[in-house]
């Protein structure tokens, strides 16, 4: 992967370890609904996939209600669960030798894009990207899939080889393959070495470490 130009990189779970920020609005939204999380490992799941999506899948919510829920959600990671949060270790340092060596680093994220600047100015590490791609606030670009197709129009990369997406959900791999690109696979966010090899991942990567190798090493 030595020889891509640009880099996409998703954020939870893969620049911000979000889990205690994340767990905690979930859980406050689900409240709303009478419903009590009292394990925060069980709502892990959030992390990484369209909030919606999620509340349809594992409570079984329709579109008005997991609407609502994303609504109360957002009131408390506005307030608080935004900064509930930390940097992964060592991805400081791989950002900037990434950008030393000349890189073009774009974030692509499901996250609403206003919330990932903010994230990223927070942890001092908004200096390294050229573009920030996110989720719209209130749609239509929702979906994974749709925002790494706008990460690499913003960019004006029109043919795909020469950047890769890292990511630590399927749901990176999966939009990185419709828009034809490759992604690595990272297994200090949230997702398994089974999920990201079955979604098709190009190469699974299991530390920070392993992750500068494959982008700054030869080949």
């Amino acid at each position: 992967m030595r020889n891509k130009e640009y880099i996409l990189f998703d954020l939870d779970g893969t620049l911000t370890d979000p889990a205690e920020g994340i767990t905690k609005s979930v859980a406050y939204a689900l409240d709303h609904f009478g419903i009590r999380a009292d394990d925060p490992g069980t709502l892990y799941r959030f992390i990484g996939p369209p909030l919606k999506e999620s509340f349809r899948k594992f409570y079984g919510f329709d579109d008005e209600m997991a609407l609502k829920a994303i609504e109360k959600y957002r009131e408390y990671y506005r307030a608080k669960g935004i900064y509930e949060n930390r940097l992964i270790e060592g991805m400081d340092d791989l950002l900037r030798e990434l950008s030393e060596d000349g890189r073009q680093l774009i974030v692509a994220t499901a996250k609403p894009e206003v919330f990932a600047e903010v994230v990223l100015e927070h942890f001092d590490i908004r200096k390294y990207f050229r573009f920030v791609c996110g989720a719209d606030l209130h749609g239509p670009r929702i979906s994974k899939d749709d925002v790494i197709v706008y990460a690499l129009d913003r960019a004006g990369i029109g043919e795909p080889s020469p950047a890769v997406m890292v990511g630590d959900r399927e749901h990176d791999v999966i939009g990185a393959r419709k828009a034809g690109l490759d992604c690595i696979g990272v297994l200090f966010g949230y997702g398994s070495r089974e999920e990201l090899q079955d979604a098709g991942a190009s190469l699974v990567v299991e530390t920070v470490e392993e992750l500068g190798t494959v982008l700054l090493g030869a080949g």
